[in-house]
């Protein structure tokens, strides 16, 4: 026998609280990063351009059952002249721009991308 409010409108409840969980602690986390950024030393360093990579996310139309545009996200990798690489997130302007293999220089605040300079 099926307890009194458990039955599908239950699961939803549970479901619903999952899901708000997850981007509750999505939203916490990136201002925990978006703070821990600000209250980072904004640097200037000579790098070189190690690697480059694209992520899309998103859902491609089927029979038009899904309907969410996907999203690119840009990184480019740095590697300082300690050997250390960081891997920055980069707008798609700033991305067509650097090659891999520039050297230049780099001004990042904690995780933030700013700007890039290659040596000319």
């Amino acid at each position: 026998m099926v307890e009194p409010g458990f039955g599908m409108d239950g699961g939803f409840a549970i479901f619903f609280i999952f899901v708000f969980a997850i981007i509750l602690i999505s939203v916490i986390s990136g201002i925990i990063q978006w703070n821990k950024n600000n209250h980072s030393p904004r640097l200037t360093v000579q790098t070189i351009v190690a690697t480059k990579r694209i992520e899309v996310n998103g859902t491609l139309r089927s029979d038009d059952h899904f309907h969410s545009t996907p999203s690119t996200t840009y990184y480019v990798t740095f590697e300082v002249e300690s050997g250390d690489r960081m891997e920055l997130v980069v707008s798609g302007r700033e991305y067509g721009k650097i090659v891999e293999g520039d050297v230049g220089l780099l001004t990042f605040q904690g995780t933030r991308f700013i700007q890039f300079d290659r040596d000319v």
